[in-house]
Formats: C-alpha cells, structure tokens, sequence
C-alpha cells in the first residue's frame, strides 16, 4: 500500500542450547505478528550466540536443524517472510547465518561476512566467514536453498531487502552499503551485540547513521539476558529506523519476549535516490535476486505521520535549527551586500510574518557585523486594506529593535493608477490587488536606487510554491531573503525570536494575526481578506510540497499519508480539495519562479530555477488530477 511495509523485530526470551524451547518460543512470537510483512529474530537464536564450542557439537546442530523443521512446518500458511539467526554447516565449514523463510519454505541463507575476533569475541573459533560465497546453492531440511552473501528479496512492488550480520555494521565498508547499492531499500541485521558502558547509545547511532547514509530502513534485533552472563550481559536492543529516524525501539534488559513493529515507506527511500546523483555514481555488484510475495498490509498505519514536515519534530532541537536558519540567512546577505558594495538594505514592513522574519535575520546580520541600524530602511505601506493592527506591529516592532521606520501611503498612488489605466476603483478584482502590490515594489526598488540599497524579499518558500504573489511586485526583490523558508517553519523562527523579552508580545501578536495581503478594504479596521481561506491551510500545502518534492510522491499518496497526519482535523475530502488547489496553482504559476530572485537555500528543498527546481513553465498537470480520481 503505496510502498508501506511493517517490519517486526524480535527479542524472545533465549534458552542457552535448548532448541526445541527457542523453536517454541520463536514460533509463538510469530504468531503475534501476523499483521507484519517481515519479523526479524537475534544472531544464532535457536541455540544462544554464547553456546561456545558446543557449536562444535553434533548433537547441538542436528538439534536446531529439527527446531528449524519444527518452525517450518508450523509455518506454512504463514505468508510472512521470517528471518532467523542459526549455525549452518558447508562443505565441512560452519557458517553463522540468517535463514529467511516463508510458507513453510526456505527462500535463502546469508552468511556473515565479518567475524569478530578480539577481546570478548572469538568467533573465528567457530566459525567461517562467507565473504566469498556467491553463486552458491546448499542443501537444507530437503530443500536445494540459495546460499551467499550476493541474496536479495524482492516482491513484485517495492520489497527489496538485505541481510547483514552483527559485527557487518561495525566495519568501516559495512555489506549493508553495497547492498543498498544493488537495490535493497531496506536493511535487517541479526546481532547478539553485548552491554557496555556508551554502548547502547554508539549502537543507535549506528543504525541511524546506517539508514540514513544507505537511503533506507534498518531492522535490528540483538540477543537478550537469556544469554550467558559469564563474562558479558545482552540487553536485547532492538530497533526499526528509516533514513536516519529511529521508528521504534526495544526496552532493554527485559525478562520476556519482546516484539516491536513499524511501517517502513520503502517507495519513499526509492524515490528518493533517485534525487541524490551520487546514488547513481556507485558501482553495482552482481547480485542475486529471491523473489517473495508479501501480502498487503492492513488499511490502517501505526506510525506516526509527521503534520510539520520542514519543522524538527524534536523540541530540544529547537534553539540549534531556529539559531541555524538564522545564521544562514543572515549570513546569506552579508555575502551579499558585502560583494555588491551595498552598505544599506530597504526592506517593506507590513506587520505580517514574513516581513517580521525578514526584518529579524536583517537586524541580526547588522549586529553580527557591527553595522550602522540607520542603513536598514524600514518602510511601511499602508493601503486600501491595511488595518491598525498590523500598522501598529510594524511600527513597535521597529522602535523596539531600535529601527526607523517610514511610512508611504499608497492608497492615492493606486487611485492615479487606476485613473491613468482606466480602471474604476469600486472593482476590486486583481487589478486592483496588483496595483497596490506593483506600487509598493516600485516604491521599494525607487529607495534603493536613490539611497544606494539592496531591497529585501519577504516571501516564502510556501507563498513562491502557489504563485500567491504579483509578478513584478512582491514576487521581484534584489534578494530574496525568506525564499528557502515555508510558511510553517516562518512561524517556527520567529517564535524562537520570543526569547526577546522586548518584542515578545509583539511577536505573539504576529503569530495570532491572520495572514492576509491586506490589499481588499478593511471593514470595521477588520481583515476581511484571509489568505488560508482563499487557497487553503499553509500546514496542509507545506505538507503536500515536501512529500512531492522531497520525495517524488504521486498526488494519491500524498492525500493518504495527509489524511492520516491531519485526522481529526481535515477530513479526506477536505484535503482532497486544496490538494487539488496545490496541484493547479504549482504547476501554472512556474512562470513566476522561473523569473524569482537570488535567495539562500536554507533546507533540503528550494524551488530555485538555477538549482534545485527546474520545471517546465507550460508543464500540463492533469495527469495528477487524474490520479486523484
């Protein structure tokens, strides 16, 4: 269901050397996720990874080969695919393995490739490592089975999966790399990594790391307390990451089975390779391909779609990414100013977000460079529709950052305007918003050549996306500052600002104030023009632009992941409504970003023409609309 699939990780509760015990135990886990397309158990669970040189015995092996009999057979109307860690024995070598199974059938084995072989460790004891088994067949419980390092299990859709064994995360050239190489989207990992101090923690990193240095999900499942506590403890750590996010996690140190789950968007991580050209750039390895069928997942999902994309879901990050943004804008246009010669910068202030956020990052680059306050030009414009409100925000704002602010009322200018061009001023029609945006523009770049400045875009990355902007008024700058920032994340910097005890209430009353053009007449001193009742919820069209851009996703997965994140909220065909809104005003509105400004790429997406977004001016978007059918 459009690339989601839920991966299980289990801790069962170990019985050291009692096979028949763990085939039990493992096979009841299995059971309980019935629902998962994968459940992925520890390193040697059929017999203990600290069996020692009972591996060396007879009756040790011929004991897990019947407990893995007993699994199959109990398995085989069971259409998840199933992966568990055993000793197999080859042409007179031992081999420690991940079994993959399904139906009642053995799909193929993967060998570990690199044994750990120091302190603690003594697998070369027992053990051979199978870097070199490729193009390789064995024989297991009757069966002729695939067997090597070169497997990967692939459905007919997205399903594409690897298999790496412990200590294979921990080098410097991990398999994992070259198995994402070759096409495997997502990762599993049999371990029995013991505790240590920092461990655990250097341990997550890993995973994460891995799974976002690959572009995919990480399945980890390592041995729990049931192992020997001779000379090491095991946790039982089990994780679930996707492209760098830890999805779910095992407690540590518990006395029973454990089972954790998550949906992996395995089409999204295809996808996204696809954007990253040094993806490309890496040299496949012959490889083989196990074909699988996994059946669909159930209607629901249980993982959390994120509402706020572009802002980090982690309050702790807050101050750092807020602190970030900052200082790349800021130091965006002291490159700029500095390389221009420009020593001064005209900026429009209207009491909204994107002006305050504007002004903000242009106060703060003055102080980083100790510049003159009396060369940044604030102007406000009032107009047909400006309100007190917002007036007032510009002006206390101003005074309290210790900026002059200017007033130029526009209102008799558009009336000469509408006379010289024949339009009657009781029309309020786009021509009559236009002009009032074209005027304040004009009057912006006019400053700027008589004062010698460099004129500051306000807009953002949302509004720029839609094409809600005049071409040639708000839509032209000399820089356009907030151009990489979506209006989410605006509102996100600029409550990070509240920390300013001086502009705090200000700033709150911003954030409260409808956003809105102020270009229709006020009625009362009231906005009557509110931007998100016009085109739709900025949180809904900066949700569909990171999943369509970031990703590649088609409208119909959009509006499904949109309709989770946002339940309770926007009902489907509420969604469905404004995505098609997006989709019309995304598509025919090119035009304008194919003519917008220099600006600082501050995210992982900008809609750039010179570099990240290139796109047909006439591209026809009714293919995307059908999708939506």
């Amino acid at each position: 269901m459009y690339g989601f699939y839920r991966v299980s990780v289990a801790v069962p509760e170990l019985f050291l050397t009692n096979t028949a015990k763990n085939a039990e135990n493992i096979t009841n886990l299995i059971s309980e996720a019935t629902d998962s397309s994968i459940i992925l158990f520890p390193e040697l669970c059929l017999t203990g990874y600290t069996s020692g040189d009972l591996f060396f015995n007879q009756n040790l092996y011929n004991n897990q080969i019947d407990a893995l009999q007993s699994i199959l057979k109990s398995t085989e109307n069971n259409t998840t695919i199933i992966v568990i860690g055993m000793a197999i024995l080859d042409a007179n070598r031992l081999y420690n393995c991940a079994v993959v199974l399904q139906k009642g059938k053995i799909l193929g084995i993967v060998p570990k490739t690199y044994l750990p072989n120091k302190k603690e460790f003594y697998e070369k004891r027992h053990f051979t490592s199978g870097k070199n088994c490729t193009e390789h067949t064995i024989e297991l419980c009757g069966e002729i089975v695939p067997f090597g390092v070169d497997l990967l299990f692939r459905d007919e859709y997205d399903l594409c999966f690897g298999i790496e064994i412990c200590e294979d995360l921990w080098v410097v050239a991990p398999p994992s790399s070259q198995l994402a190489i070759n096409g495997a989207t997502l990762i599993l990992n049999l371990s029995a990594s013991n505790e240590l101090i920092g461990k655990s923690s250097y341990r997550q990193n890993l995973v994460e790391s891995q799974s976002a240095r690959a572009m995919c999900a990480y399945a980890y499942a390592s041995s729990g307390v049931g192992e020997s506590t001779s000379d090491t403890v095991f946790g039982g750590d089990g994780m679930i990451a996707e492209y760098g996010n830890l999805l779910a996690r095992t407690g540590r140190f518990s006395m029973q089975n454990q089972l954790i789950s998550a949906e992996v968007d395995l089409q999204k991580l295809a996808w996204l390779r696809l954007t990253e050209s040094s993806f490309g750039d890496e040299t496949r390895t012959p490889s083989r391909n196990i074909k699988c069928a996994i059946p669909p997942l159930p209607e629901k999902l249980t993982r959390t779609i994120d509402t706020n994309p572009f802002v980090p879901s982690n309050p702790m990050l807050k101050n750092e990414r807020c602190s970030e943004i900052v200082q790349i804008i800021s130091h965006g246009l002291i490159g700029r100013m500095q390389r221009a010669k420009i020593k001064k910068a005209v900026i429009g202030i209207s009491g909204g977000l994107d002006s305050t956020l504007a002004l903000l990052a242009v106060d703060h680059a003055f102080k980083l460079m100790n510049w003159d306050k009396n060369d940044i030009i604030a102007i406000t414009m009032p107009g047909f529709g400006t309100t007190s409100r917002t007036k007032n925000n510009a002006k206390l704002l101003c005074e309290a950052l210790g900026i002059n602010l200017k007033e130029i009322q526009i209102s008799d200018i558009a009336l000469q305007e509408f006379e010289a061009i024949g339009h009657d001023k009781n029309t309020h029609d786009v021509t009559y918003e236009n002009v009032q945006a074209r005027i304040r523009t004009s009057a912006l770049m006019n400053i700027a050549n008589k004062e010698g400045g460099l004129v500051i875009g306000t807009g953002d990355m949302s509004e720029i996306a839609l094409g809600w902007n005049t071409y040639n008024g708000d839509h032209m700058s000399m820089y356009g500052l907030n151009s990489g920032i979506p209006k989410t994340l605006i509102r996100y910097v600029i409550e990070y600002f509240q920390t300013n005890a001086n502009i705090t209430h200000i700033l709150q009353d911003i954030l409260d104030t409808p956003v809105s053009p102020e270009l229709l007449p006020s009625h009362e001193d009231q906005i009557t023009q509110e931007t998100e009742k016009l085109i739709g919820p900025y949180e809904l069209h900066d949700f569909f632009l990171y999943h369509m851009l970031k990703y590649g996703a088609r409208p119909s997965k959009i509006l499904f992941l949109a309709t989770y994140a946002f339940n309770g909220k926007y009902d489907t065909q509420m969604i469905k409504k404004w995505l098609k809104v997006f989709l019309n005003r995304f598509f025919t509105q090119q035009f304008k970003r194919n003519a917008m400004p220099d600006g600082p790429k501050v995210g992982m997406i900008s809609l750039s023409q010179r570099a990240d977004w290139r796109m047909p001016s006439d591209a026809d978007f009714q293919e995307w609309l059908k999708d939506l059918e």
